[in-house]
Parts: C-alpha cells; sequence; structure tokens
C-alpha cells in the first residue's frame, strides 16, 4: 500500500480527509496520513516553514507521496511564496495558482512532491451542489435566494471570490445563520459526496486525479 502524508491547512481539511478523501484512496490502495501544518495550530505559515516540513516528510520515508491542502485565500506577501509576486499580473486565478505550485515543486525538486492550493478557499467546494446545504440545513436558517444569486453569477464556481468580504466561507456565514466552519464543512461536503465535487471544480479534481495514479 502507498503512503500519501496531505500536510493541511487546519481541521476542515483534516476531517476532509477522513471522511471523503481517504475511503476513496483506500479502495487504490493507497494509505492517507494527514498532518496540521506544523507551528501553526491551524492556518497558514511561511513557505520557508512549510518547505522544511515537506522536505521532513519526504526524507522520512523515500517511497511516501507529500501533498498539500491550502487556501489561496490565506497566503499573503509576507509569507513569501515562490512566484508569489510574479504571479500577481495573471488575469485568470487558476493559472496563478498553478504557476505558484510550479514553483513549489521547482523548489522542492522531488518527483513525490505535488502541490496543491486551493481556489480560493475550501469552502468553494460546498458550492458543489447547493441541494446538499438545502437537505442538512434548516430552511429557516437559510438564505435560499442568495445563495442561488451566488451560483448565478459563477459558471465556474472555483472562481468564487471577487473580494474579501465574499470569500465563499464569508458568503456561506451570510448564508447560513450559525454556520461554523469546521462543522457545517464536512457535513455538507460528506452529503456532496467526492464524485460531484470533482464534477464541480474542475482545478480540484486535477489535484485528486494526481493523487491516486502516485507511483
Amino acid at each position: 500500500m502507498k503512503r500519501l502524508i496531505v500536510i493541511c491547512e487546519g481541521q476542515t481539511e483534516q476531517e476532509f480527509c477522513v471522511k471523503l478523501l481517504a475511503p476513496y484512496l483506500a479502495n487504490k490502495n493507497i494509505y492517507i496520513q494527514n498532518p496540521l501544518i506544523k507551528r501553526s495550530g491551524g492556518g497558514i505559515v511561511s513557505w520557508l516553514i512549510l518547505k522544511q516540513e515537506i522536505q521532513k516528510y519526504l526524507r522520512s520515508d523515500s517511497s511516501a507521496f507529500v501533498t498539500t491542502f491550502i487556501d489561496l485565500y490565506g497566503i499573503t506577501n509576507t509569507h513569501q511564496f515562490p512566484r508569489w509576486e510574479e504571479s500577481k499580473g495573471m488575469q485568470q486565478v487558476k493559472n496563478r495558482v498553478v504557476d505558484i505550485e510550479n514553483a513549489m515543486y521547482g523548489e522542492i525538486n522531488n518527483h513525490r512532491f505535488i502541490p496543491n492550493i486551493v481556489v480560493h478557499e475550501f469552502e468553494t467546494i460546498l458550492f458543489s451542489d447547493l441541494s446538499a446545504i438545502v437537505d442538512q440545513i434548516d430552511e429557516r436558517d437559510l438564505k435560499l435566494n442568495e445563495l442561488n444569486q451566488i451560483l448565478l453569477q459563477y459558471e465556474d464556481i472555483e472562481l468564487i471570490n471577487d473580494r474579501p468580504l465574499n470569500a465563499p466561507s464569508k458568503r456561506l456565514e451570510n448564508c447560513i445563520t450559525g454556520y461554523d466552519k469546521i462543522v457545517y464543512g464536512n457535513i455538507l461536503a460528506e452529503s456532496i459526496g467526492l464524485e460531484k465535487i470533482r464534477t464541480k471544480c474542475a482545478k480540484f479534481n486535477e489535484w485528486v486525479s494526481k493523487l491516486e495514479y502516485i507511483t
């Protein structure tokens, strides 16, 4: 069985790995470990610290693969990710993320490292199936019309984020009374299911596709 270490930005990502990603990859003979980023307690750290952690995991097991499960939303200039400044000129955010990921891969320089930055953040995937939100949330706590309007604005849900106050998590907080990222995030993700998420989130699907064919 192959070993895959998924370095998670927070508890929500960890739970997603446990509930959805691990069972799926186990059927492909891939075993997942999903540690939080060290020295953060949840949240992003500088590229230097993350880089050292990635390299440590790669050195500790010469057969293990390592990937990241972090949000673009939380990264800033101060974190000094490679190609961060240079990629700012790219109009398409997905191209920018791929550019940064390629630079991360270049600095690690190991085929067992699979860089992954979620566009824009984990909550993006929760927009994959509105019916799942309706099924799981009491209608009295849900602004359904506002959620529908968000989906009408974006043909590609991975692009939901035109400014910080309208990030996917902020939109869910506004539309769901008492929204809690960790609790609701994975309840909704489980309800939607990995297959549906992959059909709606092309960038996310590319990452999972790379994971299921590690050799």
